[in-house]
């Protein structure tokens, strides 16, 4: 069992059975990519002092990019509705209380939405978290190296991650464009500001102290 700072993946039959599912239905660099989401967004809620049910953050990072796979994307959802509904089917088939189950579902629909999940319930809030430190090192300073090396010494990282990441979301989103409209403002100021430079996702995860 792997332990950093205190934390580990419940020893639950919900759990046993969520890594199941997932490693049999992801790549093996989305596995990994969401195990560390785990242990970073657990982490982070230690040290931001907030108290949540580790069953439904494992469930929440760990379906997160579900929504990436073919098996599980639609047409014409985004990418993070297809994972959050994909977990509340799976949590729904395991009778887990409806309350509990939207948590999960709104921690993986708004984890690519900054600004918002930080003032929610822990388990969406803790979602995010996990993600932005694993994939753009929003926090990397806020974790010592001896805990980033655990977690990636357990979950390792690709030696390419950034640019496989990067693929990983294209591969999972080039059939339905039209789902990756982003925030207006953005456009709003891009409209009325010529010194208006709009924020690149791809050049942040090149940019992290991440190596990789």
């Amino acid at each position: 069992m792997t332990i950093v700072h205190g934390v580990s993946i419940p020893d639950s039959k919900l759990c046993h059975t969520i890594t199941e599912f997932i490693r049999d239905t992801e790549t093996e660099l989305l596995f990994k990519h969401s195990s560390r989401v785990y242990f970073f967004g657990a982490i982070a809620g230690q040290q931001r002092g907030l108290t949540f049910n580790p069953e439904l953050l494992y469930a929440a990072t760990m379906f997160h990019d579900i929504g990436l796979m073919p098996s599980h994307s639609s047409q014409d959802l985004r990418f993070e509705v297809d994972g959050a509904n994909a977990a509340r089917d799976f949590l729904e088939s395991h009778h887990v209380d409806p309350s509990d189950v939207e948590k999960v579902w709104a921690g993986i629909a708004l984890h690519t939405t900054p600004g918002v999940p930080e003032f929610m319930h822990p388990v969406i809030a803790l979602t995010t978290a996990g993600v932005e430190m694993d994939v753009l090192g929003l926090t990397y300073d806020k974790y010592d190296d001896a805990t980033r090396e655990a977690v990636v010494s357990a979950f390792p990282r690709t030696p390419q991650f950034k640019e496989d990441i990067i693929q990983a979301f294209y591969d999972g989103i080039k059939h339905k464009p039209d789902t990756t409209f982003g925030n207006v403002k953005a456009d709003v100021l891009a409209d009325k500001d010529p010194r208006f430079h709009r924020g690149n996702f791809c050049a942040v995860i090149r940019s992290s102290h991440w190596h990789g």
